[in-house]
């Protein structure tokens, strides 16, 4: 199959509609028609059922709409990583590592003063972003290497060293009935009417639904912490980053966080294996 073909087929499979899928593609019906037809007989099946309304996807079309998006998705992040290959080798060297904001703040600091001082270390470019995004930003080509937080980010198909691991607490507004206790549990961090938990923003920029405030960022989460709109479970290290409006309880119950540092397999990047050593010596 050639990637045009799968740019044409995923159109179509999300339009559901081929005008509109040659529309966006910038080129006539026809054409796009053929090459469909052309798909279907070389693979011997079926991907779509056409009526005068419209196209729906059979069971094998939505099977190639995903495994399509997934191999269009790898091309992309090979370019990516093919163009940063090049810019190193032409005397234009850099690492993008990223990290979720607000999160191993301390670890990160460290890392980047004890890589600076290292034979040949080069410049690195931190972006901070938002739950999730650094995972994406890693396979995708546009970052280096990351800092990733198990369980909430996935690993596979990806290296990594395990640097450290930690319990979770509840951060509330101080004062707050629970933090009389020394411990909770997450029904009881899950059951508070008055502090709903927040909701994160999806991949596709959608909130989830449910009475919990929409919240962007670390700073944003502290502030309606403090304002009494909610609470957040997070990494036992986040008590640095507290003020004295805030109190933090272990949440006994909560699952264990893992902070990794990852990278693309096929890396051949000297600076992030000189990276990865320097965190992993830390």
């Amino acid at each position: 199959m050639e990637t045009r073909e799968l740019r044409y087929f995923v159109a179509v499979a999300q339009e559901l509609h081929f005008g509109r899928a040659a529309q966006r593609l910038g080129i006539a019906q026809p054409p796009l028609s053929r090459a469909i037809r052309l798909l279907e007989r070389r693979l011997g099946v079926t991907l779509l059922h056409r009526t005068s309304r419209g196209v729906t996807l059979t069971e094998a079309g939505a099977v190639l709409q995903q495994e399509a998006l997934a191999a269009l998705d790898s091309i992309a992040a090979a370019e990516r990583r093919t163009r940063r290959a090049g810019l190193a080798s032409a005397d234009v060297p850099g690492v993008v590592l990223v990290t979720k904001a607000g999160a191993a703040g301390e670890l990160l600091s460290k890392l980047l003063h004890a890589y600076a001082a290292e034979p040949g270390a080069v410049a690195v470019d931190i972006v901070l972003c938002g739950p999730g995004e650094q995972e994406r930003l890693l396979r995708d080509g546009r970052a280096d290497v990351a800092l990733l937080h198990r369980p909430f980010d996935a690993t596979t198909g990806l290296d990594f060293e395990e640097l450290y691991t930690e319990q979770q607490v509840v951060v509330l507004p101080a004062g707050h009935p629970l933090t009389e206790r020394t411990s909770v549990r997450m029904a009881d961090v899950t059951g508070l009417p008055d502090l709903p938990l927040p909701r994160w923003p999806r991949p596709d920029g959608t909130y989830p639904e449910g009475p919990g405030p929409q919240v962007r960022d670390h700073t944003q989460l502290l502030q309606l912490i403090t304002l009494g709109r909610t609470c957040a479970v997070l990494p036992e290290s986040s008590r640095a980053h507290l003020s004295d409006d805030q109190a933090a309880l272990p949440v006994l119950d909560a699952p264990a966080v893992t902070t990794v540092i990852a990278w693309p397999p096929h890396s051949r990047s000297k600076a992030v294996a000189d990276i990865v050593r320097v965190a992993t010596r830390l």
